[in-house]
């Protein structure tokens, strides 16, 4: 026992010292991958939004120039060539009728001539048009073309003088006029292609743009994806098959994170703690290896001792029943014949021997506990008490004991001879160790769940709590044999048949006077439903 002693209160096994993983400081932190990530993604939405915003902008830029500028000098140079025609028509007209209402057209043209040479000017320079000197030459011939023949012909006209301007130099002016003009118009059919030209390819850039961005958007969320089940997800899946082999019983696994700096960092943890747990369990396992061979051996030793115990007790019964006849016929026979102290050394071997007698039958009893066993029956506690109470009933009547029995006692399943004893044991003692006045002594129960609790109270001169685990050792007496007579085996028998029923017995301290002994005892199961409705059936 003292070896086994020494091995159970062994210190613990120091903890596993931590093993510092080198990765855990070149990793990157888990906060310093998603920045990078995040700046990733930000720029890259920066950029596709920037080509996106030019590739609009240039859309707009040529979409402005057809529709601000071409269309509206096209307009223009169409007024112009009728605002010209219209000239040349009233100039005719007023050249053959002579009348004042024919001029009209003349001078609409001018207005309109001026006020389409206003706007086309206002536009000449534009880069998308570039038509300055297409406009100066169609000014300058428009200008020869007045001063040379339409103007010489209303002077001649108003003056009523015949006209004398030839025709052909108006036609060849004018000819050259519209020349000017075609080359004008051609300026612009150039330009307005060009336009054209340019908004097609804005708008194909901007079509392009359009599906590089979706590409470059499921792009970019297939990359964070990646990205993130590469920095968080994979580490963390890894990290928990690891974890998961060694929950499932492969403890000599080691557990190493990848990825972020924090996963590493908690697999070095949870590493630790396996290596701590493998090394307290092993420190355990050989502690219970040697329990479990200690407690074989103790069983052993045990059932050795309660068989000799058995056998000692058995064998001693009959030398010791010669000795205790022998020593009781010397005193029947030699009482008064010899000196007053050989009767008292007579007397001193006769109770001797009917002590030991008594002791030798009690440690037989005692042994025989839980090794002859009888089948248990279902029988009321108060049949038991009972039972006790006509066994006991010379000693009740002699010490003037008052026994108060609860009603309704509840049935159990014991070993009817043995569970008496432990009443008549448990009554006795309170009939034993009483005061000067009569004893009363009070037998009750109560429900405590699964168990039935039952109580023996007295008010003797009752036990001490320091006292209340030493009554139950076998041999232990409080009182000298003088004093209270007995063998000191009664509560340790009592104790022992309590517990092979499956309960247990114990002193109530918290009592203020005389003494209050509680044991506990297993409900009877209740059968299975099928069985109660074949019984019913």
């Amino acid at each position: 026992m003292t070896d086994l002693a020494e091995r159970t209160t062994a210190a613990p096994s120091a903890p596993a010292p931590s093993v510092e993983h080198p990765e855990v400081t070149r990793a990157w932190s888990l906060r310093r991958s998603l920045a990078v990530l995040a700046v990733v993604a930000t720029l890259a939405a920066a950029v596709m939004i920037a080509a996106g915003a030019v590739a609009l902008s240039s859309l707009t830029d040529a979409r402005g120039r057809v529709i601000d500028v071409i269309d509206p000098a096209f307009r223009d140079a169409e007024q112009l060539q009728v605002a010209l025609v219209d000239q040349e028509t009233g100039v005719r007209g007023y050249a053959l009728a002579g009348q004042e209402l024919f001029l009209e057209p003349w001078q609409t043209g001018l207005r309109n001539e001026a006020a389409a040479l206003r706007s086309l000017s206002a536009v000449a320079d534009n880069p998308a048009l570039d038509i300055r000197s297409d406009l100066q030459q169609v000014e300058a011939r428009a200008a020869a073309w007045r001063t040379r023949y339409a103007e010489p012909i209303l002077a001649q006209v108003r003056a009523g003088q015949p006209v004398t301007v030839d025709p052909m130099v108006g036609k060849q002016l004018f000819d050259d006029l519209r020349a000017s003009l075609d080359a004008l118009q051609r300026d612009l059919d150039r330009a307005a292609a060009d336009a054209r030209n340019d908004l097609t390819a804005a708008a194909n850039r901007l079509q392009l743009v359009g599906v590089l961005l979706a590409i470059g958007l499921v792009a970019l969320l297939l990359v964070l994806a990646l990205g993130l089940r590469r920095v968080v997800l994979r580490p963390l899946s890894g990290l928990t098959a690891e974890v998961r082999r060694v929950a499932g019983g492969d403890f000599d696994a080691e557990v190493r994170g990848t990825g972020p700096r924090e996963i590493v960092a908690l697999a070095a943890d949870v590493d630790g703690m396996r290596r701590q747990i493998v090394s307290e369990f092993h420190a355990l396992r050989d502690t219970t290896e040697r329990l479990d061979e200690r407690t074989a051996e103790l069983e052993r030793s045990n059932t050795e001792l309660e068989q000799f115990a058995y056998v000692a007790s058995h064998d001693l019964q009959e030398p010791l029943r010669k000795v205790a006849s022998f020593t009781q016929l010397l005193e029947r026979r030699y009482k008064g014949q010899l000196d007053e102290r050989a009767d008292q050394y007579i007397a001193f071997a006769v109770d001797g021997a009917k002590r030991m007698q008594v002791l030798i039958n009690d440690l037989l009893s005692f042994s025989r506990v839980g090794r002859l066993t009888r089948e248990h029956i279902e029988i009321g506690a108060g049949e038991l008490i009972d039972q006790a109470l006509a066994n006991l009933s010379l000693a009740i009547e002699e010490s003037g004991a008052t026994v108060t029995v609860a009603e309704d006692m509840p049935p159990v399943s014991v070993d009817a001879s043995l569970l008496v004893g432990v009443f008549q044991n448990l009554i006795g003692n309170a009939l034993k160790f009483r005061t000067e006045q009569p004893p009363h002594i009070t037998l009750s129960w109560a429900d405590a769940g699964d168990e039935w609790e039952f109580s023996v109270a007295d008010d003797g001169i009752g036990v001490e709590p320091e006292y209340a685990d030493r009554i139950f050792v076998i041999f232990q007496r409080l009182h000298a044999k003088d004093a209270y007579p007995g063998t000191g085996i009664g509560l340790a028998m009592s104790r022992k048949i309590i517990e092979y029923h499956g309960g247990r017995i114990w002193l109530d301290t918290s009592v203020a006077s005389g003494t209050v002994f509680r044991f506990t005892l297993p409900k009877i199961a209740a059968p299975p439903p099928e069985e109660e409705s074949e019984n019913a059936g």
